[in-house]
């Protein structure tokens, strides 16, 4: 069975989608006329340091991710069993499933990237070596009410959110009971938690106006860790920006399905990395 998988922030680097552009120009070129910038000089060049910005990165990675699907498919035209992207990556999925089409979904991605980066007061953090349900009991009986779980990437590696100030105060909490790694990370806001509820309700009023369609091809959703229903493809979508990624959980899925080929679909091998994580039971 094969399944492709979409990357998220995280895995933006500069020189990403490299001879991408020059195969698709006509999607280059819609691109770059919704986005009112080059996308490939942004991706290819970054001469000004945008790619690392939330409002930058998320039409960036979506539209490298899209023309590098584009390309496998025209090279091997055979359709994967299940799509899953990780947080951004999962619009990246829905364009390959065809739930819309390439513009459709750049518009909703450069929706998307600029309401997270205006949500600010808010951070995140990696917590390496502790278990899911640990971190949560730490956080229940801590003072750090205001910490949640954005990211549930591995058995061992989770993603924390919440105010600078508390973050920042958590690692101590979390070295002290075993963690082998606290990384604070460069982000504009604290995404996948309450504080994107304003820009959640935005989003969803944005996300209205749009026709989607059914997936032709089963998409895991972040929000469930459960294939995308045709009644729940509007709620799924903006729900997703204030509630955890459920990463463990759809790999879980998808490898209960039997033998499973992951192939990831976008810059970088951070999701390869993580199904290798989970199978090994890390």
């Amino acid at each position: 069975m094969a399944v492709y998988l979409f990357p998220g922030q995280g895995s933006q680097m500069k020189g990403m989608g490299g001879t991408l552009f020059a195969e698709f120009p006509d999607l280059v070129q819609k691109a770059d006329k919704i986005l009112g910038y080059s996308i490939e000089t942004l991706c290819l060049e970054d001469p000004d340091n945008q790619l690392n910005l939330t409002h930058y990165t998320q039409p960036a990675l979506y539209v490298v991710n899209a023309l590098h699907y584009l390309k496998i498919l025209h090279e091997h035209p055979v359709l994967p069993s299940y799509l899953a992207g990780h947080s951004l990556g999962e619009y990246s999925a829905l364009f390959a499933a065809s739930v819309f089409n390439f513009e459709t979904g750049l518009k909703l991605v450069q929706k998307r990237g600029e309401l997270m980066s205006q949500a600010s007061g808010g951070g995140m953090a990696a917590v390496i070596g502790l278990k899911k349900e640990v971190i949560q009991t730490l956080l229940d009986q801590s003072n750090l009410n205001n910490i949640s779980i954005a990211n549930d990437n591995s058995y061992l590696q989770t993603i924390i959110t919440g105010s600078n100030e508390a973050v920042i105060a958590a690692n101590d909490l979390f070295i002290k009971a075993g963690a082998s790694m606290f990384i604070p990370l460069k982000v504009s806001g604290a995404f996948h938690s309450s504080f994107m509820n304003e820009a959640q309700q935005v989003f969803s009023d944005y996300l209205s106006q749009f026709k989607l369609n059914a997936p032709h091809i089963p998409v895991i959703a972040n929000v469930n860790a459960m294939p995308y229903q045709n009644d729940k493809l509007f709620s799924n979508l903006s729900m997703q920006i204030n509630h955890p990624v459920l990463w463990t959980q759809s790999i879980e899925y998808l490898l209960a399905k039997g033998e499973t080929e992951f192939t990831e679909i976008g810059p970088g091998k951070v999701l390869t990395g993580l199904v290798r994580k989970i199978k090994n039971g890390q």
